[in-house]
């Protein structure tokens, strides 16, 4: 009974003055009824108002939620946006690594501002991993063709090529993405790409050199060095194309010079690779044949006399 008086209607002087006035007006209520001249029918609405605080509270909800900090870098959950990727954007970033075209910007149209760790951490662990193990197969497969080639296990090949990859590809991204943000101080036009974005065009890039290195196992030294100067200029290709639109605005012996380095210090690395992990290791000494020595006189037997012929 109590929920029905509040929902009672209400009796106001004001209005009831104002009817007094104008004698023939006419009311309606909020459920549509006509009510008698002199009354004014106030009804209240529970349930629009009910629907409007949900709304209200929805739209506060949304608003907590796009205004909750981002977590430090210190944090796990910082650096779980970057391996937020799926099997789909890894593969298209890996194919636009392989097949680079002039004009097809690898940042803006494979990694569309979303740079990702993924992709070059496992590029770069498969590289080192695969590196390592081609190098000791080698060698064995060298053995089996020589046996006067010693061999044992050098599982030393597996820090060594995990510590020379990693740092290629943290150090000289950042020193370029340095180069470049001093650059931008200089001339305006010069637009940088965030150090992520650079550590991801040198980690994809990388992708090339794990088949190459799988067909260096093939014993024939000219072709070796086919796969290795394909797979250079198919990497080198994708790290200038990469760098064009950002160093394109700069002067034309900067651009060069810049351009310049990041092929060169690929090509030291590729042509490093090569000769410490598929160097062939040296023959064995072979122990010198044995010389005849000279007896004493006094030990040398005595001569036999020889048969006279009659």
């Amino acid at each position: 009974m109590a929920a029905a008086d509040e929902l009672a209607f209400h009796e106001f002087e004001e209005a009831s003055n104002l009817l007094a006035e104008t004698p023939d007006a006419v009311t309606t209520s909020g459920s549509g009824q006509l009510t008698p001249q002199g009354h004014v029918a106030v009804a209240v609405d529970s349930g629009g108002s009910y629907g409007a605080e949900e709304e209200v509270e929805e739209s506060d909800k949304t608003a907590l939620l796009q205004e909750k900090q981002q977590p430090g870098f210190w944090t796990f959950g910082y650096y779980q946006s970057f391996f937020d990727v799926d099997t789909c954007q890894v593969l298209d970033r890996i194919k636009g690594s392989l097949l680079p075209r002039p004009g097809h910007n690898f940042v803006r149209h494979r990694l569309r501002n979303r740079p990702d760790l993924y992709g070059p951490f496992w590029i770069c662990a498969t590289l080192a991993f695969v590196l390592a193990v081609t190098g000791n197969l080698t060698l064995v497969l060298a053995q089996r063709r020589d046996p006067s080639i010693h061999y044992s296990p050098q599982f030393h090949k597996v820090t060594v090529a995990g510590v020379t990859i990693y740092c290629y590809v943290w150090l000289v991204p950042l020193a370029l993405w340095g180069f470049l943000r001093w650059r931008k101080r200089v001339r305006e036009r010069v637009g940088p790409y965030t150090f992520l974005e650079t550590v991801c065009v040198y980690g994809y890039s990388l992708f090339v050199f794990i088949p190459t290195v799988v067909l260096w196992l093939i014993p024939v030294p000219w072709l070796q060095w086919l796969f290795g100067a394909l797979a250079l200029a198919l990497s080198a290709a994708s790290l200038v194309f990469a760098l064009w639109p950002v160093v394109r605005e700069d002067t034309r012996l900067v651009a060069a010079v810049l351009l310049s380095t990041v092929v060169l210090l690929h090509a030291l690395l590729a042509t490093g690779c090569k000769f410490y992990f598929f160097q062939p290791l040296p023959l064995e000494p072979l122990a010198p044949p044995p010389q005849a020595t000279s007896l004493p006189l006094n030990l040398l037997p005595p001569p036999t006399p020889r048969s006279q012929v009659t």
